[in-house]
């Protein structure tokens, strides 16, 4: 029989099978009584004999017994409990007929809201680091590399079986210091893909400003200030992270604090000793020149086969009286360049921060890539730009108020005229149109005077190589400079108030080109700059 053609309940209307009587959706009674238990109800009613049915003929086989001459009516206890007896038997027989009759209907209906309640999911996976690559060869010429377009980022699967003890310590030399524990995954969770428009990044590093002398609407410096602002999206709570230009400049680089030295703008050219490795993948020791196992961000672009140069003014400019090509103090020896009153000449060393790398000034080829200004012209005209170019203006154009010499201009005017002259040529340029990035900001604000500034963000850390101060650890920072992002994913006329400095820029670059996290750029409380910055 069909559902539809099934019985149903007069007073719910649920199906019901033939013969059923009672409905087990509502209890009520289908149909009237059977007259053999209308009977056995009405005896215990009212306490009478009822009427005997007509005795049941026995079979011929079995003999009588002396009590057998008929049928009698049980006790009415016993009766009752036929009774339930009998009803519990068609509530299991109803039930078993409505579970074919609902099977039929529910194939007969239409489609039904399904509610799925999700199992709780079990925490994903951390992305492993990316391996560490070993330095390519010396002989690779910066001029003649093309830059390659990063590849996208790709969730990184989980070890099978992760082993702690190898995990903690890379190779010396592989991208991150010796022993100074495991690399950060590069990107938190794949961000080098939200980067991934952006080829090649062009620092340029003015110094010694406060931010309203730089950026602000006091400023000297229309160009900066008024007509590459128009343009870009100024970052204006963008921190130095320690004081003097030399700690800033290996903090950008290589995620190491300062030491006494490099806050002193390393007056003796000298290596870093005992160079132990400390918490925060830090170098613990005193002096200014670090070992080649040290991490930099150069060294990890040239283990990716990614080009990059420094170009700073000042050097290999030619004559009698030129500096050359990746210029630096004998080890041991004093700095010429850091005397007070300074030198003629408007080269620092300390302005130069690649040469206290041993990585960089021991390799073959760091003529061919810690060069005068005059070779950004070339390469920016080719197809040899690199993926990362360090810009530095000598003390004449750097933006510092203290004069290269004497009578000569200082502060930012000069600074100005500096970036009129330089960040033209790299907006022309194809490098710049198809995925440039140019970054404009200062190495530290002043540490005293009328615009003295030591403020800090991000989790400042406790440098482990600088005294404490008498009044306990200091926070200290290098002070607010500012950073203004010039790029064709940039929105023009646009801030951000969110916190950053010098390891957040590293960190930056490092996601762009899909490269672990160095020293302090790993640290929790510094980010990368936010992927919406470069929505255009």
């Amino acid at each position: 029989m069909s559902a539809d053609a099934a019985e149903r309940c007069v007073d719910c209307g649920a199906p019901l099978e033939p013969g059923q009587r009672y409905c087990l959706e509502c209890g009520a009674r289908a149909g009237g009584r059977a007259p053999l238990l209308v009977g056995l109800l009405d005896g215990l009613d009212d306490g009478t004999p009822q009427e005997q049915p007509a005795p049941v003929a026995r079979q011929a086989a079995a003999p009588a017994g002396p009590d057998d001459g008929g049928l009698r009516l049980p006790a009415p206890k016993v009766s009752a409990l036929l009774v339930l007896l009998f009803l519990g038997f068609g509530v299991l027989l109803g039930g078993a007929a409505r579970s074919s009759v609902n099977a039929r209907l529910a194939a007969s209906s239409g489609p039904r809201l399904r509610v799925v309640v999700p199992a709780a999911s079990p925490p994903a996976a951390a992305p492993a680091a990316p391996a560490p690559s070993s330095p390519a060869s010396s002989s690779e010429l910066p001029a003649a590399e093309e830059t390659p377009t990063p590849p996208e980022a790709t969730p990184a699967k989980p070890p099978a079986a992760a082993t702690p003890a190898a995990a903690a310590t890379p190779a010396a030399g592989e991208g991150e210091t010796s022993g100074s524990g495991s690399s950060s995954s590069s990107a938190e969770g794949g961000s080098s893909s939200k980067f991934s428009a952006i080829k090649h990044v062009f620092v340029v590093m003015l110094s010694d400003e406060p931010y309203a002398a730089a950026f602000g609407p006091s400023s000297t410096a229309p160009y900066l200030a008024q007509t590459l602002e128009r343009r870009g999206t100024l970052l204006t709570r963008y921190d130095a992270v320690a004081h003097e230009q030399l700690a800033n400049g290996i903090a950008l680089l290589s995620g190491q604090g300062p030491t006494v030295e490099t806050a002193a703008n390393c007056p003796t050219y000298a290596d870093l000793t005992p160079a132990s490795p400390g918490a925060e993948r830090q170098l613990i020791g005193n002096g200014c020149v670090y070992p080649a196992s040290t991490g930099t961000l150069v060294g990890q672009l040239t283990a990716k086969h990614l080009g990059w140069r420094a170009y700073v003014q000042g050097l290999d400019t030619g004559g009698a009286a030129a500096i050359p090509a990746c210029s630096h103090p004998a080890l041991g020896a004093a700095d010429p360049t850091d005397a007070t009153p300074p030198p003629a000449g408007p080269y620092a060393t300390y302005r130069n921060p690649l040469v206290y790398f041993h990585s960089v000034i021991d390799a073959a080829d760091c003529k061919l890539r810690d060069v005068g200004l005059g070779k950004l012209a070339g390469d920016l005209s080719g197809r040899s730009a690199p993926a990362f170019s360090y810009v530095v203006p000598d003390r004449c154009h750097d933006g510092s108020p203290t004069p290269c010499e004497p009578g000569a201009p200082a502060g930012m005017p000069a600074a100005d005229s500096f970036l009129k002259s330089v960040v033209p040529q790299i907006m022309r340029s194809s490098a710049y149109k198809r995925g440039g990035l140019i970054v404009i900001t200062v190495d530290e604000a002043p540490s005293g005077g009328e615009f003295g500034d030591s403020s800090s963000c991000c989790g400042q850390p406790h440098f482990p190589n600088l005294p404490a101060q008498a009044s306990g650890p200091s926070r200290h920072g290098g002070g607010a400079v500012g950073a203004l992002l010039l790029s064709p994913f940039v929105k023009g006329a646009a801030t951000s108030q969110e916190p950053y400095n010098h390891f957040s820029l590293l960190r930056t670059v490092e996601d762009v080109f899909g490269l672990s996290h160095l020293g302090y750029a790993a640290a929790p409380g510094v980010s990368s700059f936010e992927p919406s910055l470069f929505s255009g």
